[in-house]
């Protein structure tokens, strides 16, 4: 009796965990979730050994100055997809962004690296096959149709509610469709966790640009139709379109933009509030929504709007050009002689050019090589860092990648400033979210670091 007992609870268990399994996944699994099927094993073993033989190493210490200055350079994350060199700027998964847009799949008879291929990349550490990557694009086409709730939520909101607080409010209601949520309050195993959180994952970027164009339209093209996903389009693609945009080349801006701005490392505070909220098992949906409002912040996602500003004050100021360098440094040394600052140069962790600045550089350079405004930003990368070196004040007077998006977003007509920030959170759902699934695979607890008071310091001042 014991045995059959035994026999029919094992049973009933993979009966109920099949017919589970059955109301979230469909009958064809992913290549991309098949993929990491194969690959999470063997990093929960390596993280496993790591934190069991060397848990209690030291990885260095912290002064009472990086406490009270938002923990720079304090190590206390874990973060997998991509890595911050200051003198080599971002690696994703170990390649530089010139290997990315050597070797990464693109578009047929483009030259810009495709979105998909880099969130594959960033999933897996692997460069995806053509088949693999059009794999990605042919199941964002198949999850892409946004919930009538929310859409009819974003036709509601006024036109003077900011863009970014449209898209993190529609990422935010998304929810009602969190396969996590729903799998969670079932009882899944956590070993399953990061499964549905995946799922999640690829559901919301999947219908980020049908969003984001509706709010483009609704706020800036009074409230222009915004055409239906086309399944024979690329992800980049199909975000310009959306918007209005048909020129090929502002079709390779885009899948440009949407891989560059991704992903920048695990501190900064877009994807260090996603990874923070996720902590807490709030589905990725709440977790990508929590991490855009960080971004809609003056001091993270606006810097390129400040700097257009700069460079269209800075035409104004100088008056019809061309311009000498002579000309242009004097205007320069005037900016920072009136107290202000000069946007787009330096960063927090690089010490050289940011290789983003780079490939826009470049991506102007081949395509609107004659254009005014990028002549200027282009005098100014020859004249600011030289002012800034004098000047004496930046520790790195290289510029960062908001030297040049907004320039290249004017030349193609995208003009509306309040806008560029919705750019800049589509594309870095695709960085934040594969992180998200990865704290659910190795199993990453809460975030919960200490904190004290200014009594407390002084106390522990005076101990040493």
């Amino acid at each position: 009796n014991f045995f059959y007992f035994v026999s029919m609870f094992s049973l009933r268990t993979t009966l109920a965990r099949s017919c589970f399994n059955a109301r979230y996944y469909s009958s064809n699994v992913s290549p991309l979730k098949s993929r990491l099927r194969e690959l999470v094993p063997v990093q929960q073993a390596k993280v496993k050994q790591i934190r069991k033989e060397h848990g209690d190493k030291v990885l260095g210490s912290y002064t009472v100055g990086q406490a009270y200055g938002g923990m720079r350079g304090i190590i206390g994350l874990v973060y997998e997809t991509s890595l911050l060199d200051p003198e080599e700027g971002i690696r994703f998964r170990g390649m530089s962004i010139p290997e990315c847009q050597e070797k990464l799949p693109k578009a047929k008879g483009g030259n810009e690296p495709l979105p998909e291929a880099l969130l594959w990349l960033l999933f897996t550490g692997e460069v995806p096959s053509e088949s693999e990557t059009q794999s990605l694009s042919d199941e964002f086409a198949r999850n892409a149709e946004v919930p009538a709730h929310v859409t009819k939520m974003i036709d509601n909101f006024p036109k003077n509610v900011h863009p970014m607080t449209q898209l993190s409010t529609a990422v935010a209601a998304m929810n009602t469709e969190s396969l996590f949520a729903k799998a969670y309050q079932d009882g899944v195993p956590k070993s399953e966790y990061w499964e549905y959180a995946f799922d999640d994952s690829i559901n919301c970027i999947a219908k980020l640009p049908s969003i984001a164009a509706r709010i483009y339209n609704n706020v800036f093209r009074d409230g222009k139709q915004t055409p239906a996903y086309d399944s024979s389009l690329d992800w980049g693609a199909n975000y310009a379109r959306m918007m209005g945009y048909t020129d090929a080349d502002f079709e390779e801006l885009m899948r440009l933009y949407l891989v560059i701005h991704s992903d920048h490392e695990g501190g900064n505070v877009s994807a260090h509030t996603t990874h923070l909220v996720a902590s807490a098992l709030s589905d990725p949906y709440l977790s990508l929504s929590a991490g855009l409002n960080g971004l809609a912040g003056p001091l993270h996602g606006l810097a390129n709007q400040e700097v257009l500003r700069w460079i269209l004050d800075l035409q104004e100021t100088l008056g019809e050009g061309p311009y000498t360098n002579e000309q242009v440094e004097k205007a320069c040394w005037d900016v920072l002689n009136s107290g202000r600052v000069i946007p787009g140069f330096g960063h927090a962790v690089l010490r050289k050019t940011d290789p983003r600045y780079t490939c826009q550089r470049e991506f102007a350079q081949k395509h609107l090589p004659n254009d005014p405004m990028f002549k200027l930003v282009a005098q100014c990368y020859e004249v600011v860092p030289k002012v800034l070196t004098e000047h004496g004040k930046t520790a790195n007077p290289w510029p960062n990648v908001d030297a040049h998006s907004g320039v290249l977003l004017q030349y193609y007509q995208l003009k509306e400033q309040n806008y560029y920030t919705v750019l800049f959170g589509v594309s870095r759902a695709l960085g934040v979210l594969p992180g998200v699934v990865w704290d659910r695979a190795l199993g990453l607890p809460i975030e919960r670091p200490k904190s004290v008071t200014t009594e407390w310091m002084e106390n522990k001042i005076k101990s040493m």
